[in-house]
């Protein structure tokens, strides 16, 4: 996209989403980017390089205490192949939604640079280039999180907003005098808001998430053109993207249920056109909690997001590893359910993240979220939302077994897409009962998420890492493996996928094998996964020969005449 075709683009866009309103505050706009773009002359990133990410997710002071912490462990992040870095909130923030609650869009929080609330702005900014720049050596890009459906209570807008209904401010949120508007809006977080309405004096204000997170108001273009301005703020700093946090619920209408409205996409083409402009192929990576038929919407033309979460992907990866069957995968990742995206896009996937492993009826079914749930919570406090997730790290869910960790690894980082490894995970990292504790008493919320986040104990880990027998190096060994090699060949992030149906020496299907080439260019690779907890015998023919394939992971292959014995829960990756 050129230059002038995105600034038609935001001009555009304004007269669909606010018709007769003046270009005023617009132009004003496109002059800033204009005036940025011939100051910063910011270098275009490489295109789709995003696809070639493996991306390493993480908290800043819970991953090693501060920005200082973390580039001291920008090694360890290299030599596990990491070469994007995903941060969790970072920005300013009263920390009663682990930073999703921002205070302020232009500074980042204080301790994260071992300063106090009152330290030098420029300071922490100046670090902060200096943090990027040195991650930027090693070849690691940087996005992070930003929320932009809601701010804290806390922000400086919405204290103006609440002081009276003619303040300047009060447009920027969604007031009313009682709860009557957008009754068929789901809630979030049953169990824990009784509304998505909160009673403020006279008035009531309207939430998505917690109370103490007022969404914002698109249909004021004050909101649009200030979000934009946060973003672009981040990008002349050296940010390489973000992650746009609950994009599904921008635009509200009343009548609706205040999901995916076509507003909404309006939005996404603006932010996404505003950034192209300053600085070419900078990531804008959708978090949309939907099914893939939805997420494939923000896409759109290739000029809304780069990227989306493969929601659905993640719980039927666990289903299929339960059930023994790689019905679940295959089923998922056929055109019924994930439709095609344009060239240009990358789907995300990952095992666990930040959040529970989320179940939410809106893209799983009922049937599947009971089966999913009874297997995988193994403990009441780990149940969240009333059965809609589970508040459970990778090593829990399945039980410390070394081997189905590296079985989910070995599909999630074979299968198409983008991989996010989520901080820890790498190595087996437990939940955390303690911060979990810590958490409820400074949040006031029991927030069961608060169990899959939690400190990394450098010095514990580091005595675990060297003892070949324990728990954690056995995890570390299989998954650095997996993800250097998988760094090495571009089939996995940009080729195409063919799935095999294998059989026994007898010709029985075995559908608890999950099969499958990758192939890129001239690149072929073919991946076996056991599913089972019994040993599996395969009968190789014809294009699944591979007797001068290369087991790419070093492990040894058990063939004996055209026959793989492959051990229960065990894969290998073979470079044909």
């Amino acid at each position: 996209m050129s230059s002038d075709k995105e600034i038609k683009t935001l001009k555009d866009i304004w007269k669909e989403l606010y018709p007769g309103m003046s270009e005023n505050k617009l132009n004003k706009f496109i002059k800033e980017l204009k005036e940025i773009k011939l100051k910063q002359n910011l270098k275009p990133h490489k295109p789709e390089w995003y696809k070639d990410a493996i991306v390493y997710s993480l908290y800043v002071d819970l991953f090693n205490k501060d920005f200082s912490g973390l580039e001291s462990k920008l090694d360890y992040l290299n030599n596990l192949g990491i070469n994007c870095l995903w941060l969790l909130p970072i920005l300013d923030s009263p920390m009663k939604d682990a930073g999703f609650d921002i205070r302020d869009y232009k500074k980042i929080r204080s301790d994260l640079f071992g300063l106090t609330q009152t330290s030098d702005e420029q300071k922490q900014i100046t670090a902060f280039e200096n943090f990027l720049k040195k991650a930027h050596k090693k070849n690691i890009s940087v996005i992070f999180d930003i929320a932009i459906n809601h701010t804290s209570n806390e922000h400086k807008w919405f204290k103006e907003s609440r002081k009276s209904s003619d303040n300047p401010y009060r447009n920027y949120y969604i007031w009313n005098k009682d709860t009557d508007r957008y009754k068929e809006t789901r809630l979030l977080f049953e169990g824990m808001e009784p509304s998505n309405w909160e009673k403020d004096g006279d008035w009531y204000y309207f939430h998505r998430f917690f109370s103490f997170q007022p969404d914002l108001n698109y249909r004021n273009p004050d909101v649009l053109l200030e979000m934009s301005r946060n973003m672009v703020f981040w990008l002349q700093k050296g940010v390489d993207g973000f992650r746009a946090d609950a994009i599904p619920y921008l635009w509200k209408e009343d009548d609706t249920d205040c999901e995916n409205l076509p507003q909404n996409h309006l939005i996404v083409r603006f932010f996404r056109a505003a950034l192209d402009y300053v600085r070419p192929n900078t990531l804008l990576l959708a978090e949309a909690c939907q099914k893939p038929k939805e997420v494939v919407k923000y896409f759109g033309d290739g000029d809304e997001c780069n990227a989306g979460y493969h929601f659905p992907l993640m719980p039927q990866m666990f289903k299929a590893i339960a059930k023994q069957s790689s019905k679940p995968i295959i089923y998922t990742l056929s055109p019924e359910v994930t439709p095609e995206i344009p060239e240009s896009c990358q789907w995300f996937t990952f095992l666990r993240c930040h959040d529970e492993l989320s179940l939410e009826l809106v893209y799983v079914s009922e049937e599947d979220r009971k089966y999913i749930h009874e297997i995988y919570c193994k403990f009441p406090q780990w149940n969240f939302r009333i059965g809609q997730g589970i508040s459970a790290r990778l090593a829990e869910l399945f039980s410390r077994d070394e081997r189905k960790i590296g079985l989910a690894y070995s599909i999630m980082l074979t299968l198409p897409g983008t991989p996010v490894i989520y901080y820890g995970d790498e190595f087996g990292k437990t939940n955390d009962e303690n911060y979990y504790k810590e958490m409820i008493k400074i949040t006031a919320k029991d927030d069961t998420r608060f169990l899959v986040r939690g400190k990394i104990d450098w010095e514990k880990l580091n005595s675990d890492l060297n003892n070949k027998d324990s728990f954690s190096s056995k995890v570390f060994s299989r998954i650095s493996r997996q993800i250097k090699t998988r760094k090495k060949y571009k089939s996995f992030g940009r080729g195409k996928i063919e799935w095999l149906e294998l059989s026994d020496k007898n010709g029985k299907k075995l559908s608890e094998i999950l099969a499958y080439f990758r192939i890129f260019k001239n690149e072929k690779i073919l991946i076996i996964n056991n599913l089972s907890g019994e040993e599996k015998s395969i009968l190789l023919t014809g294009e699944t020969l591979i007797e001068n394939g290369k087991e790419i992971l070093g492990q040894e292959m058990k063939i004996d005449r055209k026959t793989l014995n492959l051990p229960a829960y065990a894969y290998h990756w073979i470079l044909i």
